[in-house]
């Protein structure tokens, strides 16, 4: 079944300020026979500001044709930078692991063989849970007793450091203007891989100019250190939020705007007087967002042409990924 939704937090479990009627959910793209298999959480990238179309409902039927069960993440974000959302967004992915695991004959997924994969900031969130799933308790004892630990991640242009070579849009929307430097330090993932980080997947191209290419080397640094496995490529060209790289993501193609309904609540509630901003601020944020029906061509043609030439390279980073799993997971996803 393809387009289940499901909540991940009952209403008076979840508070974040920003939210408007918004709570945090998964859909679910999972096969109709009665096979087992592993399962896919995928977490779109977005600056944690919001959570991008463009890495979501793609990415995941990509995986769903190569035998995963698959679920996308629409986690808690931060669209205006009013209120950090501090650890929200991890206590989301966390809880999202928790539900799969503890559902999981009813998910029909093995529950050794979950796999995290985000994106850009949704890699953040991914690495976050890999190397701090011990600090995150569930409010629920049904869930707080079933691990949260993916048993895998692939992390796709993953911010990752807080200083050097942050991506600062992400850290203002995680933590605020006002961040103290152990929160910080906190987030900076590369600093806190131990033996008991799940084996990672990264990959990255050399000329990203949002999210520099040390975020992933250092994290893979880190995991070599650690003595955890991991995988790591980097391609020669192309831009940040690739997503899967093939000619469907170049033209906009599967881009489901399930990811964008907490922004969608923050525009009319601002439309409706329910916020300090003018009405006028709820139509220029969908209108940002494309969900205004103005939907504007991201690439010139001449950028898409170059991007058409640099997808054979990068586009193989999913067949990579898969072979990578099959091997870590031991299994084949069929």
């Amino acid at each position: 079944m393809i387009g289940q939704r499901t909540e991940i937090w009952k209403k008076d479990e979840y508070s974040y300020p920003a939210a408007y009627g918004f709570i945090p959910l998964m859909v679910s793209y999972v096969h109709e026979d009665r096979k087992i298999r592993p399962a896919m959480i995928v977490v779109p990238g977005g600056a944690y500001r919001y959570a991008s179309p463009s890495e979501g409902d793609i990415v995941a039927r990509q995986f769903y044709s190569a035998g995963y069960n698959v679920f996308v993440l629409a986690y808690t974000v931060n669209y205006l930078g009013d209120e950090p959302l501090g650890l929200q967004p991890l206590r989301d992915i966390s809880r999202t692991v928790r539900i799969i695991r503890l559902h999981a004959e009813e998910c029909r997924i093995d529950p050794s063989k979950i796999v995290v994969c985000g994106f850009s900031a949704g890699g953040h969130l991914c690495a976050s849970l890999c190397v701090h799933y011990k600090d995150i308790d569930d409010c629920r004892p049904e869930y707080d007793a079933v691990s949260n630990r993916p048993d895998a991640a692939i992390l796709a242009y993953p911010v990752i450091n807080s200083g050097k070579y942050a991506n600062r849009e992400s850290f203002l929307a995680l933590l605020g203007e006002k961040a103290s430097q152990k929160d910080l330090e906190y987030m900076s993932l590369e600093n806190h891989v131990t033996e008991d980080t799940p084996p990672c997947f990264l990959w990255q191209t050399a000329t990203d100019d949002s999210v520099p290419v040390e975020n992933s080397c250092l994290f893979a640094r880190a995991c070599k250190k650690a003595g955890v496995p991991y995988a790591h490529h980097i391609f020669t060209d192309g831009v940040h939020g690739m997503s899967v790289a093939n000619e469907a993501w170049l033209e906009g193609k599967n881009r489901d705007s399930y990811t964008l309904e907490q922004i969608v609540k923050l525009a009319d509630a601002i439309q409706n007087g329910e916020t300090g901003y003018p009405p006028e601020k709820g139509s220029e944020i969908l209108r940002e967002r494309g969900l205004s029906g103005e939907l504007r061509e991201k690439w010139s043609p001449e950028m898409k042409e170059w991007l058409r030439t640099v997808l054979p390279e990068v586009g193989m980073w999913p067949e990579m990924a898969l072979r990578w799993l099959e091997r870590i997971l031991d299994t084949a996803a069929v």
